[in-house]
């Protein structure tokens, strides 16, 4: 290709500046060197640009075709100039996130809404379909933040503090177990356990307190959604296993009762990760910041 982004600022310059003199100084270059450029392209391009006169230089119908050219690339790259430096300041950009709980999108739009308000250009995608495996989602590029309670350590990882919640079993008012201070995995054992459509391997009851003691349900009920699993508790099916922020409200009415798994409790510690880059875009880590400051509505401590 002959043309090239200097020879269309040059064109440029020459034709707002009616003269090689002045478009020089726009450059930054000698007059000699941007008459031999001029020259160059020309020759390239078999055909003058320019018609010299004794005041100005005037375009030729080839030269007003390659300024057209140059107004729209030179305006496009200027553009684009722009967008890479804020998001290379954290300025604007887009922020796809996922979470490995259903249940935290119950608590993300409010946050979004004071993320905003710091970053007005930054727009925030939730991609729920990625909730089953969010890690795998973000080593396939398809989101920037993944908000895990779960995951290998990696090198290639960034991974941000967030903070802690508990998981506690929930049982309706009238059940044998709902006086207990807490529940051993053997108090599970002849029960119907209402639970999310989680894999084993990925589940936290099951890794730390079934596992462990060689035990399991009688029964596991698995269901999508969190209000589907309190109403089934609600009206006797069975005991479910949810998080304690989440439960709360429900426990507050009283139309269930919240009680501790194993006597420290089931915690779990939630962290922020993203692929390690060379500029990582500073409203990833505010994000994170403001993630682990106000994220959770309940955040009081189990008695």
């Amino acid at each position: 290709m002959d043309l090239r982004i200097r020879h269309l600022r040059l064109v440029d310059a020459i034709a707002k500046n009616g003269g090689l003199t002045a478009a020089s100084r726009e450059l930054h270059v000698t007059q000699s060197a941007l008459s031999h450029q001029l020259r160059e392209i020309e020759d390239r391009l078999g055909t003058p640009l320019f018609v010299r006169s004794r005041r100005k230089m005037l375009l030729t119908e080839a030269g007003r075709r390659v300024l057209k050219a140059a107004g729209a690339v030179l305006q496009e790259l200027d553009s684009v100039e722009k967008e890479v430096r804020l998001l290379a300041g954290g300025g604007q950009g887009i922020l796809r996130i996922s979470t490995q709980c259903n249940t935290c999108y119950q608590w993300l739009p409010p946050l979004i809404r004071k993320f905003h308000r710091q970053y007005p250009r930054v727009e925030v995608e939730i991609n729920v379909d990625a909730t089953p495996d969010p890690l795998g989602a973000l080593w396939r590029g398809e989101l920037d933040l993944a908000i895990l309670y779960s995951a290998s350590s990696t090198k290639h990882l960034l991974t941000y503090p967030l903070f802690e919640d508990e998981l506690m079993a929930i049982l309706p008012p009238q059940h044998p177990l709902a006086c207990r201070k807490f529940l051993a995995a053997e108090d599970f054992l002849e029960e119907n356990l209402i639970v999310y459509l989680t894999p084993k391997e990925d589940s936290l009851l099951f890794q730390k307190v079934f596992l462990p003691a060689n035990v399991s349900p009688r029964k596991i009920t698995q269901v999508m959604l969190t209000e589907a699993i309190v109403a089934m508790i609600k009206a006797g099916f069975g005991i479910g296993v949810l998080s304690h922020w989440f439960s709360a409200p429900y426990v507050r009415e009283g139309s269930v009762k919240a009680v501790r798994i194993m006597r420290g409790g089931l915690k779990r510690r939630w962290f922020g990760a993203a692929i390690k880059q060379p500029a990582v875009p500073a409203y990833v880590e505010d994000f994170t910041q403001l993630l682990s400051r106000s994220a959770l509505p309940v955040l009081e401590k189990v008695k």
